[in-house]
């Protein structure tokens, strides 16, 4: 997600789709839910030039409609899109 996109407001309905670039073809995957918190979040990592020498990613966190939780790791390549709830 980019630094200059707003984050989803929590109760919203979103779509996350995430992509992973392969050698000749992109791998992807969507998921659907409503935003229960959307954090920065740093990992066991290190990272020397990181707050606290950590490498933080931005987390989100949905809870699909059957009830199932999920947590996304954020980057370059996810899109976050805000959909009407059904």
């Amino acid at each position: 997600m980019s630094m200059h996109t707003t984050p989803p407001a929590i109760g919203s309905h979103v779509r996350v789709t995430q992509q992973m670039p392969l050698r000749d073809r992109t791998w992807s995957a969507a998921v659907e839910g409503e935003v229960i918190r959307f954090r920065q979040a740093k990992t066991g990592s290190w990272f020397t030039h990181g707050r606290d020498d950590r490498l933080w990613l931005d987390r989100l966190e949905l809870r699909c409609e059957d009830g199932e939780l999920v947590v996304l790791n954020l980057d370059q390549y996810s899109v976050v899109e805000r959909i009407e709830a059904s």
